[in-house]
């Protein structure tokens, strides 16, 4: 699958932009060799089901110059890495439990030259920072992953929807939604992509 699927859902992309988004296979291919962080079936799909995926949350909300974001249990950078390719001028904290995870997010970011990008060996619930928004990509339930994050927002919201988590996830969500016991907003990446992988895929929005 080629980089065409990006560029046709974000066609304004700087000439910078288009050179980093098509270093990504190379670089995961080479990363992926040494430490496993995509599943071998979906290296091969890399551009729709982890970049064009994890750039469905700026259809949801187009982070502003200047906010800070947290990626929370970023695996191999995503939803981060794509995003801070898309904002160049947000700062993105990327992290992760596992150290060897973020060794791979270090090295890419690093060869793309994304200067707004650090990635850090730790858990959410560590971290001292207040940030805009928060984002993750199905790392596990909305029940348990809400505490994690709880208190780490900024006071006051610049964007449309107010300062809070922008949450990757797949499949029917109504039981999780509900044994939250959060009051959501659901977008639905079918709306904005019309690959049949995007039919059940949803960015879970939560006021923090």
């Amino acid at each position: 699958m080629t980089s065409d699927i990006i560029y046709k859902y974000f066609p304004l992309l700087t000439t910078k932009q288009h050179a980093q988004i098509e270093q990504l296979p190379q670089l995961y291919d080479l990363w992926n060799s040494q430490i496993n962080v995509i599943s071998r079936k979906d290296i091969d799909l890399l551009y729709e089901r982890h970049v064009l995926h994890s750039m469905g949350i700026a259809k949801v909300m187009p982070f502003l110059p200047g906010e800070n974001v947290l990626d929370v249990g970023t695996g191999g950078g995503f939803p981060g890495i794509p995003l801070a390719i898309l904002f160049p001028q947000t700062e993105f904290h990327l992290v992760d439990s596992i150290g060897k995870k973020i060794k791979v997010v270090q090295e890419v970011a690093k060869a793309l030259g994304l200067t707004n990008v650090k990635a850090t060996h730790e858990r959410a619930e560590q971290i001292d920072e207040k940030f805009d928004f928060v984002v993750s990509r199905a790392v596990t339930q909305l029940k348990d992953f809400y505490p994690w994050v709880r208190g780490k927002f900024k006071k006051e919201s610049k964007n449309a929807l107010a300062n809070g988590i922008l949450y990757l996830k797949g499949g029917d969500l109504e039981l999780e939604i509900k044994e939250s016991g959060l009051k959501v907003q659901q977008y639905y990446l079918k709306d904005y992509f019309t690959e049949e992988f995007f039919e059940t895929k949803q960015v879970i929005y939560v006021k923090g």
